[in-house]
């Protein structure tokens, strides 16, 4: 059932900050809480928050944080020391919450982790979070630490290609691959200047996320459930300004352009394939594997779906995950690989049939570069 050697993810855990947002309500609340009364911006944004088919998420912000920083929604004030301030420890919190939560499902001791790697686009200092997360947890002061800083939405997905090789270069070993994410760096009043912050607004949600990563399971305790075979990474050159971050003295502010999700159509396919290959599978065995793709937003994975010709219920994890939580950035591959087993222990107890033909699948994201990140996998649930 596992291949001897190969890193496996062995538990899966998350965590979310308190404040939920139900969509229907957010653009009131927004343009209350930033004192605006634009009603062609509100407008714009009530469209969005149509569009993008989120339905809840969970958020840092809340009316305490807005009472305490109210410069936070005023336009041109520097704030980035108060926004790191809020995300340094609200991202700390949720890292340990959802790394306790997937420790307690893979069932060993916390001191049996080896390494650790950390993820998260909305944070910056020194030590950084991954030194926070280790003493919250209390891991031993000689676990190994790797950190990924501003990776976006592909970051969740490169954690774990580095998690895999960590795992596979060092027998016995066991990483705790932890992301965690929170929009209050990027929070902005709505601006006509900048339309497309609304798009973020709309879309983004806060949270984090865990796996535990090892090879060769202990099958007494372990219970493996997807099996990493082969990552790739791959850059498109001459994109890089087509998800644009900066850090200045306001917090990060984004651009994405209007042509990502044309980008990433017309580059999947060759992507995809290249991973595929590996295992001998072609694109007429697209709707024979599992797609957990991170839900950068609909247009995306409606481009996606079309161009590959996938069956509407292959992104089905994707979709829920997009609707029950927003994108959060690089947490959103934990939620939809969630979502995944969930379906797949669905599938088993209506079936007594083999599924054989749908273990092998992969696990995508696409992030600033713009970078692809992909993982072929099998399934070990089914």
């Amino acid at each position: 059932m596992v291949t001897p050697g190969k890193a496996t993810i062995l538990a899966l855990g998350k965590a979310f900050p308190h404040q939920l947002v139900m969509q229907e309500f957010l653009v009131d609340g927004y343009f209350k809480n930033t004192n605006c009364d634009d009603p062609e911006l509100k407008e714009k944004l009530t469209r969005l928050c149509k569009t993008t088919t989120v339905k809840t998420r969970y958020v840092v912000m809340s009316d305490e944080i807005l009472k305490k920083y109210p410069e936070l929604a005023i336009e041109g004030l520097p704030t980035v020391k108060q926004r790191l301030d809020i995300c340094n420890d609200a991202v700390t919190e949720m890292a340990i919450e959802a790394s306790k939560t997937c420790i307690q499902k893979w069932g060993r001791p916390v001191s049996d982790i080896t390494h650790l790697v950390y993820v998260s686009s909305s944070e910056a200092r020194l030590p950084g979070g991954d030194l926070y997360l280790a003493k919250g947890l209390g891991l031993s002061p000689e676990t190994r630490r790797v950190m990924l800083y501003f990776m976006g939405c592909s970051g969740g997905v490169a954690g774990l290609r580095v998690a895999k090789d960590i795992a596979e270069n060092n027998p016995g070993s066991r990483v705790l691959l932890a992301t965690s994410e929170t929009t209050i760096i990027g929070f902005k009043p709505p601006s006509a200047d900048r339309p497309y912050d609304l798009v973020g607004v709309a879309l983004f949600g806060d949270g984090a996320g865990a796996m535990i990563v090892g090879s060769d399971p202990v099958l007494s305790i372990e219970k493996p459930l997807f099996e990493l075979h082969t990552a790739l990474q791959n850059f498109l050159p001459n994109t890089e300004k087509t998800i644009d971050g900066k850090l200045t003295e306001e917090g990060i502010s984004f651009k994405l352009a209007r042509e990502l999700p044309q980008i990433i159509e017309d580059n999947v396919q060759g992507f995809c394939e290249k991973l595929m290959g590996i295992a001998g599978l072609t694109d007429k065995d697209y709707n024979k594997m599992f797609w957990a793709v991170h839900p950068g937003g609909p247009a995306i994975l409606n481009r996606m779906e079309k161009r590959l010709e996938l069956s509407p219920e292959k992104l089905n994890a994707s979709r829920r995950a997009l609707m029950d939580y927003g994108n959060a950035s690089s947490n959103t591959i934990v939620y939809v690989l969630e979502y995944m087993i969930e379906e797949s222990f669905k599938k088993k107890k209506a079936t007594t049939q083999s599924h054989e033909d749908h273990e092998w699948g992969l696990i995508l994201a696409f992030g600033p570069g713009v970078t692809f990140e992909g993982i072929l996998a099998r399934n070990l649930t089914v």
